[in-house]
């Protein structure tokens, strides 16, 4: 009876321990494959876009209601290796217009979803390529709620690239 209680034993502390070594070894297993780069498939690689804006944000200043509305613009280009195609440009609020030079081409004004001005375009970019973003924001659409510090974007969407947005700041007087 000794014997098979020390066998029972023997054989639950084995089974304890090469438990504990198999998830010890998987632990360093997945520490040391998340701690070394790995290469994106050639595929892949040749497919990763990459849109930039040379300046990204944009600070108007102070800005009267008064003046009317204030046209600025930003440069953006495809810094990545392959080329891509803006499908969707809109912007935060239905205050700011933009519209997309690409070449001679024109394309817009896009406003915010749903507010009126459509959003979908098929822009290309070649890599290597710089379009502009030409920006108007009308001050004074919300009247008198709209003083103060005032904050825009304007975003830009591809298939092959994550979402460029480009930012604005201005102080809204009467």
């Amino acid at each position: 009876m000794n014997t098979l209680k020390s066998n029972t034993h023997w054989t639950l502390y084995s089974l304890i321990a090469v438990t504990v070594i198999a998830i010890g070894f998987g632990v360093y297993r997945s520490q040391r494959s998340a701690a070394s780069p790995q290469a994106l498939p050639e595929k892949q690689a040749a497919q990763a876009g990459s849109l930039a804006a040379l300046k990204p944000s944009v600070e108007l200043g102070t800005v009267s209601m008064a003046a009317g509305k204030v046209s600025f613009g930003y440069l953006i280009k495809n810094t990545g290796t392959t080329p891509l195609v803006i499908n969707r440009v809109f912007t935060s609020c239905m205050c700011t217009s933009a519209t997309l030079v690409v070449g001679s081409e024109r394309k817009g004004p896009f406003g915010m979803p749903g507010h009126g001005l459509p959003n979908a375009t098929k822009a290309p970019l070649a890599p290597g390529e710089i379009a502009s973003v030409q920006v108007v924001f009308d001050p004074a659409a919300h009247g008198p709620s709209g003083l103060g510090r005032i904050e825009r974007t304007v975003t830009l969407q591809s298939a092959e690239a994550p979402p460029l947005e480009l930012r604005m700041g201005v102080l809204v007087k009467p």
